[in-house]
């Protein structure tokens, strides 16, 4: 009932999204939502008259949402609520996040390390070049990254085709229903992303790429990932868009240098040399700048049977915390709290020493991690 719930108020889309996310995160779900649709201001007391005159008359929708539930559930479409522990947990703390996501695959979307890989439509050689090298060593750096992008043309399918050689999974958003793939000549590309990776959008079956879904999508590019690698771009382009998006989330934004004058390149040196970008020459250099080779350091060391003595000493409050993160990892403040029965007063400070000490560190989201 949830999901129904959840597609009909997404069949409400001449609304602006931050307006019915709201809504939805104070009801505490779509369901609440549809139970209060004739006195929604009892929820959202400045709710816009349109949004409640246009939930009086919901039930005029519900015919379009059981025919796509069907449909998902005929064709192993997974539709996502934003309340559903599999939704991405980085792109929920969005102010304008998708109520609901369609996924096909198996991607975990919760994936530890998530980057995103864009860029232009006329993907030149040295960028095809750039991204089948910087894959191949984020493999050997980062077994288990997960690469998004978003399946068009130029970077995109280049970023998507070199993950599935190096067997890494990838996911490609579209800015359009999963009964059909645009473009159609990466059909093939596509199928083989089901299963290592999938496919994933906010739109219903029968939605056409119009080009507004295209700079919608971004956002979900944007928001799903640690970071942004911007490979190529002109001047103005959908990556910058992307990379701007992904800014006022809080992320990281990397950007390849390219020939001083050269068409494709321009965008990001442009954006290297305003500093909305970190310059990087190899994975190495990624890998570096996001800390993730202290993580894999640790890790390595624990595979080994490295004892936890050889790590900071601890008070009996930090142990206690590191004890239910080495439980359940990647925790926000609140469930830390409850899980470890340190008030979230206390817990404040001992997470800022933990992370001092090198024990844990912020992901995004707000979610504490382990890396000991």
């Amino acid at each position: 009932m949830e999901t129904l719930n959840t597609i009909l108020l997404t069949r409400m889309t001449r609304f602006h999204l931050t307006e019915l996310v709201e809504l939805y995160r104070r009801a505490g779900s779509a369901t609440t939502v549809i139970e209060h649709h004739k006195d929604i201001r009892e929820i959202l007391p400045d709710a816009s008259t349109h949004l409640v005159n246009a939930l009086k008359d919901i039930d005029e929708l519900r015919k379009r949402a059981e025919e796509e539930l069907t449909y998902d559930e005929k064709h192993n479409i997974l539709p996502i609520c934003m309340n559903d522990e599999r939704y991405p947990q980085r792109l929920r703390e969005c102010p304008d996040a998708p109520l609901l996501l369609y996924q096909l695959g198996n991607a975990d979307l919760n994936n530890r390390r998530i980057i995103n890989i864009i860029g232009t439509r006329h993907c030149t050689p040295y960028g095809q070049d750039l991204i089948r090298s910087f894959v191949r060593e984020l493999k050997t750096l980062c077994p288990n990254v997960l690469i998004f992008s978003g399946l068009a043309y130029g970077v995109d399918i280049h970023a998507h085709r070199a993950a599935l050689e190096n067997g890494l999974d990838t996911v490609g958003v579209l800015a359009h229903g999963l009964d059909d793939i645009y473009p159609r000549g990466h059909r093939d590309t596509a199928l083989e992303m089901i299963k290592h990776g999938g496919l994933l959008t906010e739109y219903m079956t029968h939605t056409q790429p119009v080009a507004r879904n295209f700079v919608q999508r971004n956002r979900i590019v944007a928001g799903c990932s640690d970071a942004t690698i911007l490979i190529e771009s002109a001047a103005k382009g959908g990556g910058l868009i992307t990379c701007s998006i992904a800014r006022s989330y809080g992320r990281e934004i990397f950007a390849f240098p390219g020939a001083i004058g050269a068409e494709y390149s321009e965008g990001c040196n442009n954006l290297i040399r305003d500093n909305g970008a970190a310059l990087i020459t190899s994975a190495t250099d990624f890998v570096k700048a996001m800390g993730w080779n202290e993580d894999l350091i640790l890790e390595q060391a624990q595979q080994k049977g490295i004892e936890r003595n050889c790590f900071p000493e601890l008070s009996a409050e930090e142990d206690t915390i590191v004890k239910t993160l080495s439980k359940n990892n990647d925790l926000q403040i609140n469930l830390l709290s409850t899980q470890a029965n340190i008030p979230i007063s206390q817990l404040s400070g001992l997470l800022f020493s933990l992370e001092m000490k090198g024990v844990i560190r912020t992901m995004a989201g707000g979610c504490y991690h382990l890396i000991v």
